[in-house]
């Protein structure tokens, strides 16, 4: 991803720089943290996603749609980096606003560069596959998020990074519907567990609908295997 490219993130319509949030804005309080669907802001110990912290997230990406998806209907930019052939019509059926999500599949030779100008100027940050990111740099990124009051979420391949405020991890992903051949899937059912530091030290768990009846990914499945959440990739930024 080139400087320039990265820079013309400012000129998109609703992106300001996260640090931006921490002065001048009267209700910065209130907007400390970032809203999250109902049940997972019950098990994280700010009731949502805390500008400035670093959550890792685990094994599943609808896992981290869910995270995502009420933060950027408010109006929120997240940005994608590392993750190659992400389902774009997925996350937006997964309720993603997805006209204010930014991918970077292919970050380059200096992905550290790439995400701290994210961090910059969008309020979530997930980076997945950098294998050439060291942990220095990875710290130096966490440090920054902090600073500039962004999220930053470290996924499954993200290689480096220090121990995470908060660790939201899919121990169990369940479709249900039909086992083969024609008919629907109903719902997607997840175990997820929250464990990290300070008040997140004893791990919580429960049990949640990532998917629900009446979702557009919960669709019809036919014998080829093909359903709704077939993806749907979108060019490379940069």
């Amino acid at each position: 991803m080139s400087r320039a490219a990265v820079t013309t993130l400012a000129a998109l319509d609703g992106v300001v720089a996260a640090s931006g949030m921490a002065v001048g804005t009267a209700d910065f309080a209130a907007r400390r943290v970032l809203p999250v669907r109902e049940q997972l802001g019950a098990l994280l110990p700010w009731g949502g996603l805390r500008r400035g912290s670093t959550v890792a997230v685990r094994g599943s990406t609808l896992l981290l749609f869910a995270l995502i998806a009420e933060a950027t209907a408010a109006g929120s930019w997240a940005a994608v980096v590392g993750m190659t052939g992400l389902g774009v019509l997925a996350a937006a059926e997964a309720g993603v606003a997805v006209e204010r999500l930014v991918l970077v599949p292919h970050p380059g030779r200096d992905p550290a560069a790439v995400v701290a100008a994210l961090i910059d100027g969008v309020d979530l940050v997930v980076v997945a596959d950098t294998p050439g990111l060291r942990s220095s740099e990875a710290r130096n990124l966490s440090a920054r998020a902090r600073q500039r009051g962004s999220v930053l979420l470290p996924m499954d391949r993200a290689e480096g990074w220090p121990a995470p405020d908060l660790e939201v991890n899919c121990v169990e992903q369940t479709w249900r519907g039909p086992g083969t051949g024609e008919g629907r899937l109903r719902d997607c059912e997840a175990t997820v567990q929250v464990t990290g530091r300070g008040a997140a030290a004893r791990p919580k768990t429960a049990r949640m609908l990532l998917v629900e009846e009446g979702d557009p990914l919960a669709g019809p499945v036919r014998q080829s295997g093909r359903s709704a959440s077939d993806r749907l990739s979108i060019p490379e930024v940069g």
